[in-house]
């Protein structure tokens, strides 16, 4: 068998094609400059995180009403993604929806009216982590609903969002891409990782192995729901910390926003202790060990 002037056998290692998504988010990334440093990343984020708290104070100021969909594959980075969106926002004001799987009484209704509940009133931003997309992605592909019963949902949802956006609801849908190779990193890592493991369901499992299923009902959810009032817009998500940036941009240049009027901040006087004293208490205070 021939070997190379170093010894080694040529094909010793094989080398696995990269999918199509890999290899348009190698390119992204490469457009980009290549990996973020963190200090890079940080600096970029501290700026993005200033424009979502006057995001936020124009929000309660003008009373807006803003509905944010992230979906995406399992290991995709909707998570992470919306953790660093919320990071130094108002949870009265940023409010994330993340919900488990229906009870019996809600599979007795009307399939939206679960999430309708949901539905940002007057100064809030709701998240939706996975949203009523459930039905034409998971659902579907696992077989926890009828093609008939995904049929007429992808029929009836656009007029759902419709009245969303016609009632003053700001609906902004993002759909995070991950390669093949790219998620079955991530994956095998929540296996290693104990800070991970709860993030891989018996579900995440099932679902690893139907990939072009997936596919399929992704790209028929496209077909029917990217509309001129609600659109998907999509973000490469192999480099975790560039979707991140880019969808935060995304979402701020999105909503329309000023800096809220507000009084300068002054902190008052504190008041005389007027005789009071710190008590002889045995308070029990938490070891400190670190």
């Amino acid at each position: 068998m021939s070997r190379t002037s170093g010894g080694k056998n040529p094909e010793s290692k094989k080398v696995v094609p990269k999918s199509k998504v890999a290899k348009d988010n190698a390119v992204a990334a490469a457009s980009g400059n290549g990996k973020l440093k963190g200090k890079d990343y940080a600096k970029r984020m501290e700026k993005l995180h200033v424009e979502l708290v006057k995001l936020q104070e124009w929000v309660r100021h003008k009373g807006l009403k803003v509905c944010i969909v992230f979906e995406g594959r399992d290991g995709a980075g909707k998570g992470g993604t919306i953790k660093a969106i919320t990071e130094r926002v108002s949870p009265r004001v940023f409010r994330v929806v993340a919900l488990p799987a229906p009870t019996e009484r809600e599979k007795s209704q009307m399939y939206v009216q679960r999430y309708i509940q949901h539905f940002p009133a007057a100064g809030e931003v709701v998240i939706f982590d996975r949203s009523w997309y459930n039905r034409a992605g998971v659902e579907r592909v696992m077989g926890f609903c009828s093609d008939e019963q995904a049929q007429k949902f992808l029929k009836g949802v656009p007029l759902v969002e419709k009245a969303m956006v016609e009632s003053g609801i700001i609906l902004i849908k993002y759909w995070l891409e991950v390669s093949p190779e790219e998620q079955t990193r991530r994956l095998e890592s929540r296996i290693k990782d104990g800070r991970k493991i709860w993030k891989l369901s018996p579900m995440d499992l099932k679902s690893y192995s139907r990939w072009y299923e997936y596919s399929r009902a992704r790209d028929e959810m496209f077909t029917a729901t990217d509309t001129g009032f609600a659109p998907w817009f999509v973000a490469r998500s192999d480099d975790k910390k560039r979707a991140r940036l880019n969808i935060i941009s995304h979402l701020l240049n999105h909503i329309p926003y000023k800096d809220a009027p507000r009084e300068k901040v002054k902190l008052p006087k504190r008041q005389k202790a007027s005789g009071y004293s710190e008590p002889d208490y045995q308070y029990k205070y938490v070891p400190e060990k670190h």
